[in-house]
């Protein structure tokens, strides 16, 4: 297999006296800046308990170097719109900002009998801030507004004087454009479960990579048995609607026991990738209890499917 598990995984793991990440630590998004990976990653006290999101960093993309004892990003108390947590981030810088895409896990206001759903959250923060540990994070926008929709991600560039975002409303992923990234057009599916260990529903994972031969895009696939293993794609540079290359069997799936193993079983699932001197850093929440990395040359990915 191109992608290479580090031998050290995992690379987090919960933290009994910490009460918000005492059970499960997952699904970390991942940025590269000031010459570090930082990685924020969710965390919950118990199974059913809200999802926050931690903060951890990394010098060598393998061994944390530093990890905060309190979350910097969690359910708003002023609404109920993410009430039960704030899942799955991924992180994208645009410009001077790092926006942050999250599945937004709350109540449907207004409704007579409660109704919880989850939709896509955003929200973002200075470069300058993110780096100083300042957690100014801007107010929260729901671009789907009660929609049941997540797994979102930025492209990290305007394409074509547009921006770009992928999101997943079941069983597809779709794909999306917008001139000021409030209103979003020009909707297509941009993939639909193909392979037998995606038949259920596929998602995004990581934001996109740039390569010369195109945007590659990990995403998730779930099976008829609710196992989760990673995908790979490639997009068109120009065109990031057009689907270049699709890997038709799995880039990670569940084999080690902390990926087997765990409070959610045969899980691998990424939020965040990235490229460090034309290597792939993959960071993925293994059985939804511990994060882990695995890395592959670009060279060896593009290879892989067949460009």
């Amino acid at each position: 297999m191109v992608l290479k598990r580090y031998d050290g995984n995992p690379i987090l793991s919960p933290i009994r006296e910490n009460l918000w990440e005492s059970i499960m630590v997952y699904n970390a998004a991942a940025i590269y800046e000031g010459g570090k990976v930082h990685i924020l990653y969710r965390a919950q006290g118990s199974k059913a308990g809200p999802s926050r999101v931690g903060y951890a960093s990394s010098t060598d993309g393998f061994k944390v170097d530093e990890r905060l004892d309190k979350p910097i990003f969690g359910p708003s108390p002023a609404s109920d719109l993410d009430c039960f947590g704030i899942e799955d981030p991924r992180l994208t810088r645009i410009g001077d900002r790092i926006y942050m895409n999250y599945s937004a896990y709350g109540y449907n206001m207004g409704m007579v009998f409660p109704v919880k759903r989850v939709q896509i959250g955003i929200t973002s923060i200075s470069v300058d801030d993110f780096l100083n540990k300042n957690w100014n994070w801007s107010e929260r926008t729901y671009p789907f507004y009660l929609v049941d929709n997540k797994n979102s991600f930025f492209f990290p560039e305007k394409i074509n004087g547009k921006f770009v975002m992928v999101h997943r409303i079941p069983p597809h992923m779709w794909i999306a454009y917008s001139d000021d990234m409030k209103t979003w057009e020009n909707q297509k599916i941009l993939m639909s479960p193909q392979f037998e260990w995606e038949y259920f529903k596929i998602g995004g994972g990581a934001p996109p990579i740039k390569t010369e031969k195109g945007w590659i895009v990990i995403y998730h696939g779930v099976d008829s048995h609710m196992q989760y293993r990673l995908g790979l794609a490639l997009l068109d540079l120009e065109d990031p609607g057009k689907v270049i290359a699709r890997l038709d069997k799995p880039f990670l799936e569940p084999e080690t026991d902390y990926e087997v193993c765990g409070v959610v079983p045969n899980v691998t699932f990424t939020c965040g990738a990235v490229n460090i001197d034309d290597t792939l850093f993959v960071y993925y929440g293994g059985a939804d209890t511990v994060v882990c990395v695995a890395t592959a040359k670009i060279k060896d990915v593009l290879k892989v499917l067949g460009v």
